[in-house]
């Protein structure tokens, strides 16, 4: 009988602690959304992944907490996705979801109402919650307020920082109704400047004028050649759209050229023309033309991006066969793995090395691609598909 009672007990225990910390739901995303919407609430997504070492330490610190249960299972649907397994994937390139742990709050719409990162104490991690919690983020979808005509200037914001990746259209739109209604007397903030030139592509957005009218105050953060230089790639997007001939497939260079050479001078116009070739050849598939516009365009490597030469060493990995061209995508994925090795870089080099028939330096590369992917938790499949063709 003792053992009975004694054993019950322990069950009782074991209830109560599982209890006190937040009550996460195994079910399919759509089925989260269809529950917050009937239930009146906010979904709460801790957007995870299973090497991340934050991650773990909300979960064994935080989320067992009785106030943070309390307060999330009275108040949220709660859910642990995994952002690099099944549908997490697709919930990660929909929210834009790049660091983690991402904590992702979404109304019964299914649109994002709030979105937080990073390892958090108690207190804190309670306080978002309590302030996400609010009667304006669950009255009604965020387009609906926007349709109505809403101008706070908070909820604005809310939308620009929520939906720039996921919805980028609808953010603009913010970004446009929230500089037609600040006040002249309206300080002109740095966070202001942020929101105006990402918003920004064309001398024919809205935001345009601002960006004119208030170059005085956008100079005191940014420097008056950077304004200048933004503002010469403005006039230019017209151009390059006019440029492009979809008909034949090419960009009238000739055109583009007595076009913007008035505008911005001869090496902006040209900097310009090739940056047009690169991105609309790339985006039709005709890796001739890309291949040349490449070449000219990154002769000078020393003064790009690493990043960026990288991407265009991995287009060339793919679609390329010009042994010489090889060899320069070669020198530029060199630019990245010498400042510092990762999975990619690695990987794209010896793809390169392959293709130019150097087997041996492909599979140095290939295996370091395969060692850096396995010690970090990442996928190692394309290292491992191209030892297996080496060998």
């Amino acid at each position: 009988m003792k053992k009975i009672i004694s054993g019950l007990f322990i069950f009782i225990a074991i209830c109560s602690f599982a209890q006190d910390e937040i009550q996460f739901q195994d079910i399919p995303f759509k089925d989260l959304i269809a529950k917050a919407k009937k239930e009146n609430k906010l979904v709460f997504i801790d957007a995870y992944a299973a090497w991340c070492g934050p991650c773990k330490m909300m979960e064994k610190n935080i989320f067992t907490k009785k106030s943070v249960g309390d307060f999330y299972n009275k108040n949220f649907i709660n859910a642990r996705i995994d952002m690099e397994k099944g549908e997490g994937r697709e919930v990660a390139q929909k929210f834009g979801v790049r660091s983690y742990p991402t904590y992702l709050f979404l109304n019964g719409e299914g649109e994002l109402v709030s979105q937080n990162y990073g390892y958090m104490e108690e207190g804190v991690f309670l306080a978002m919650a309590q302030n996400i919690d609010s009667p304006n983020n669950k009255k009604s979808s965020l387009k609906e307020r926007f349709a109505k005509g809403e101008k706070d200037r908070d909820f604005l914001i809310n939308i620009m920082k929520l939906n720039s990746n996921s919805d980028y259209e609808f953010a603009k739109q913010a970004s446009e109704r929230y500089f037609a209604n600040r006040k002249k007397t309206d300080e002109f903030t740095k966070e202001d400047i942020g929101f105006l030139l990402f918003f920004l592509k064309s001398t024919e957005d809205a935001n345009y004028k601002t960006f004119i009218s208030q170059k005085a105050d956008i100079i005191k953060y940014l420097p008056e050649q950077n304004y200048n230089e933004f503002n010469n790639q403005l006039v230019l997007s017209k151009v390059v759209q006019e440029s492009i001939d979809d008909k034949n497939k090419k960009v009238n260079e000739d055109y583009f050229m007595k076009t913007a050479e008035p505008l911005v001078g001869k090496e902006t116009a040209l900097v310009k023309l090739n940056q047009t070739k690169l991105s609309y050849y790339e985006q039709i598939g005709n890796y001739n033309e890309y291949e040349k516009a490449a070449l000219e365009y990154y002769k000078n490597a020393d003064s790009f991006d690493t990043n960026e030469l990288l991407k265009a060493a991995w287009i060339f990995s793919d679609n390329i066969s010009v042994k010489s061209s090889l060899k320069k995508a070669a020198e530029w994925a060199e630019k990245s793995v010498m400042r510092g090795e990762t999975a990619e870089n690695t990987y794209i080099l010896a793809k390169l090395y392959y293709n130019m028939g150097s087997k041996d330096l492909a599979k140095n590369f290939a295996e370091l691609s395969k060692s850096i992917a396995e010690k970090s938790g990442k996928d190692a499949n394309l290292a491992t598909e191209l030892l297996s063709k080496i060998k």
